[in-house]
């Protein structure tokens, strides 16, 4: 059965090598394909000028690198660039460059909306629809480069799994991608340079540990299981001793400095002197970081975020407890970009959140 061609931009470097060993091509050919596609950026194959005519020829109809659409490219006034992608089904996905002094973010969306259901994202409360896969991953950093080095803009140095999605409940699909941005014949970034992101699913947090190194952030924002239980929902199923015990073990196993714990500030609910004391009785003397992020609405939000002396005086009481503490500038709100207010366009088809009754098949 004819499905069309193969889209290579989502093979790892071996499964690659497979691809071209099914062909009767010897293992070299993954390898000359990854520096004309990677290194290069070059996706025709008429210009990849070392592999035979046969070959090429062979190839032609038989393999794709295919790039997202773009439905909307949206430029803040900071340099923050938005791109919104087709997802298929007049559905879209959300993907951020963050240009800064000493370095380049791209932060890239795994899944068409979310199942957490954390209330105070504006992902979660599109839904879900479904996990992308790794060639529509990579497909997302390929397109912003290639954007980028039209216009001769900064480079990419690091990776954010933090868009749209639960990237560890799309855990096949993202390592592959993480294989191929940390391949040095892919984009050859360092493991520290690339980080990604959960909410706290405990079970894939642990398979992410045996199977890769890379820095790893946790969306945290509450120190204690009652109230973390309505702001990320998965806690129900995975509380914080549960989560926290993971986290240390990540750490040792990939010999991380810290784990970046994410921590969104919202007035009158988790900004207190109280939860800044418990928050640093969890993460004292552990290989931690705390990231502050001041609240970005957006519609139909019950939230606001807390006063710039309330996230002051929280971080010291955390930078009192010896806890690095940053607090994290706000960039690209002028265009919907700002960590939370990615949204996309999701059709949803799961009714109910991981947060409750999990879905069959639902995490991968």
């Amino acid at each position: 059965m004819n499905f069309g061609p193969v889209n290579l931009l989502g093979m790892p470097r071996a499964d690659l090598e497979r691809f071209f060993a099914d062909m009767g091509e010897k293992s070299f050919r993954a390898r000359q394909m990854m520096q004309w596609v990677y290194g290069r950026s070059v996706l025709q194959l008429d210009d990849m000028t070392d592999l035979s005519k046969a070959l090429r020829h062979s190839l032609d109809g038989r393999i794709a690198f295919g790039l997202p659409g773009v439905c909307e490219r949206h430029d803040a006034s900071d340099g923050v660039i938005k791109w919104r992608l087709e997802a298929g089904g007049g559905q879209a996905v959300e993907t951020v460059f963050i240009p800064e002094e000493d370095r380049g973010t791209l932060c890239v969306s795994s899944q068409v909306g979310c199942a957490i259901d954390c209330p105070f994202c504006a992902t979660g409360r599109q839904g879900f629809n479904r996990n992308l896969s790794a060639a529509e991953i990579i497909g997302q950093v390929m397109l912003a480069r290639r954007e980028l080095d039209a216009v001769d803009g900064p480079r990419i140095s690091n990776i954010v799994f933090m868009g749209m999605g639960e990237p560890l409940a799309n855990l096949r699909a993202v390592i592959k991608a993480v294989d191929i941005l940390l391949d040095d014949l892919g984009f050859g970034l360092s493991r520290r340079r690339v980080t990604v992101s959960t909410s706290g699913l405990v079970p894939q947090l642990r398979k992410l540990g045996e199977a890769s190194n890379v820095a790893l952030a946790v969306s945290l924002h509450a120190p204690t299981d009652t109230l973390r239980d309505v702001l990320v929902p998965i806690n129900r199923r995975h509380p914080l001793a549960e989560l926290l015990e993971a986290c240390w073990d990540y750490a040792r196993r990939a010999n991380l400095k810290d784990v970046t714990f994410e921590y969104v500030m919202l007035a009158g609910v988790n900004d207190s002197d109280e939860m800044a004391r418990r928050l640093a009785r969890l993460l004292v003397n552990r290989p931690a970081k705390v990231n502050l992020i001041p609240f970005n609405p957006f519609p139909g939000s019950v939230f606001r975020r807390s006063s710039r002396a309330v996230i002051d005086r929280f971080r010291q009481v955390l930078l009192d407890a010896g806890i690095m503490t940053v607090t994290r500038k706000t960039r690209g709100d002028d265009i919907a970009a700002a960590c939370g207010q990615l949204a996309g366009q999701v059709s949803n088809r799961v009714r109910t959140p991981l947060g409750g009754k999990m879905q069959q098949g639902l995490l991968q």
